[in-house]
């Protein structure tokens, strides 16, 4: 069964080039590997053949992946997401609770997590802590160090 994933336009539009890209340069230099590597003799004994082939093998699996992926993605508009609870495109203004420090997230998919840019999937800890919650309400996430607590501070899109 496959996943429905919800993503940004710009998160969208790099999948599709990632799969456009593997598509096009990618099987062509894994098919000139090939080429060059059965210009060397006798393919029972040629290693540099095998782990052409090998390549070639991975990255037909990455495309078929790729493709799921995108055709199981659907495009999120915001303009129909509820902002006084946080969700897939929440900005959210937290406060550790017992550093008392504060941290901004941006709720996105999983594979356009970037934790140096502050977006955080919905499917991590911290993400699944966070979402349905409102602002003033204290969102419990669990970490390998165990339980961490956050009050949300503020939500914008």
């Amino acid at each position: 069964m496959s996943q429905i994933s919800y993503y940004t336009q710009e998160g969208l539009d790099r999948l599709k080039d990632e799969l456009n890209f593997l598509r096009t340069k990618g099987r062509a230099d894994i098919a000139y590997q090939i080429a060059e590597a059965r210009d060397k003799g006798d393919l029972s004994e040629n290693a540099e053949y095998d782990a052409a082939k090998d390549a070639q093998g991975l990255l037909e699996s990455k495309i078929a992946k790729l493709k799921e992926v995108v055709s199981n993605a659907r495009l999120i508009d915001a303009t129909n997401i509820d902002p006084s609870k946080v969700s897939i495109l929440s900005i959210v203004h937290v406060k550790h609770v017992k550093m008392n420090k504060e941290f901004t997230y941006t709720l996105v998919a999983e594979e356009e997590a970037d934790l140096k840019l502050g977006k955080i999937s919905i499917q991590s800890p911290i993400g699944k802590g966070l979402l349905g919650k409102s602002v003033g309400d204290i969102a419990e996430a669990l970490a390998p160090s165990g339980v961490i607590a956050f009050e949300i501070l503020g939500i914008t899109r």
